[in-house]
């Protein structure tokens, strides 16, 4: 699966607006090049002091020609934007005048956008940390409609072909929820179903990972597995899960016969769902590294639009292949 040329292809198909929020960085201008170029994007939007953004990209030479620029200071929606963001925000004591000043962060200005639909995916994180990205998005877009959490995923390339789709599987979350509660596990169990959905285009089936099998094993670690498993019975979502599993049950046929005899899970599973984030970052890390695999992301999910999170040592192409994801889902 060439998970990168896919997400391309499907971005071209019906192109949307992109709002790049650190549009004075200079890997972010070159990647706004490429997108354009490459007709991922129906526009692209740079934020920041248009000054800065047109140094920026004269001493990369760079052509900044249709890439719109905005900047929040002096733009005609700022007082627009202050009072929608005003009126999202005043029960948790936001005032009119906090919000004018608020909303002139280039972060929450592009979150505005997407929250508003004057774009179709923002991307960030070249600059600012996954904790500002986070918020920017919770506050202003928020999650999707029945859930609370926004976690995330990667895509897991060139495993042995038995597994996931063609060796293809979604790992989550890896990057960012630190220890959620069963509810968030069973949050982000369902955004990992639907990622699996948009990334590997093919139907969800979910194993809820733990270092105990149905019970073999008591801890409060395997409960909350056991309660977020019973969360979404409750729920009913349209995909086929099972927990609480160990890796190798969930994964071996012959070993789930043994340990979850009549799972609906067998041979079939394409989404791990880890417990914890140290398991979930520390699995994906080894899989990677110690099969040679490809390992794409993290990419956020769970957000109500496409919001994505770039890490701060990424390069020009890492930069335009989370944007071609981010657009791919718009």
């Amino acid at each position: 699966m060439d998970f990168e040329k896919e997400m391309k292809a499907k971005a071209k198909l019906a192109p949307k607006k992109l709002v790049l929020p650190e549009g004075t960085e200079k890997r972010i201008i070159r990647a706004a090049r490429i997108i354009m170029d490459e007709k991922l994007a129906a526009s692209v939007t740079l934020l920041g002091k248009a000054a800065d953004i047109e140094d920026a990209a004269k001493s990369e030479g760079v052509d900044l020609s249709n890439i719109d620029i905005i900047s929040p200071e002096a733009d005609s929606n700022s007082e627009k934007y202050a009072e929608i963001f005003y009126e999202l925000r005043k029960n948790k004591g936001m005032t009119p005048e906090q919000a004018k000043i608020d909303i002139k962060d280039t972060l929450r200005w592009g979150a505005m956008m997407l929250h508003l639909g004057e774009a179709g995916a923002m991307v960030a994180g070249a600059e600012r940390t996954t904790g500002d990205v986070l918020r920017a998005g919770l506050t202003i877009v928020g999650t999707v409609p029945g859930l609370k959490t926004a976690s995330s995923c990667f895509v897991m390339t060139g495993m042995d072909k038995q597994y996931g789709k063609n060796g293809a599987m979604i790992f989550s979350d890896c990057a960012v929820v630190p220890n959620p509660t069963a509810e968030q596990l069973a949050d982000i169990t369902e955004s990992a179903a639907a990622s699996c959905r948009d990334y590997l285009g093919i139907e969800p089936v979910v194993a809820l990972l733990s270092f105990s099998t149905k019970g073999s094993a008591a801890h409060d670690f395997v409960l909350k597995v056991q309660e977020a498993v019973n969360i979404l019975k409750e729920r009913k979502p349209d995909f086929i899960f099972d927990g609480e599993l160990q890796a190798d049950t969930a994964l071996v046929p012959s070993v789930l016969d043994k340990k979850a005899p009549g799972s609906p899970v067998k041979g079939k599973v394409n989404v791990l769902v880890f417990p914890d984030l140290g398991s979930g970052n520390i699995g994906y890390k080894l899989v990677q590294r110690l099969a040679n695999v490809n390992a794409f992301g993290p990419f956020l999910q769970g957000f109500a639009k496409p919001i994505s999170d770039l890490s701060r040592g990424a390069s020009v192409e890492d930069i335009v292949a989370t944007c071609a994801v981010s657009l791919s889902r718009a």
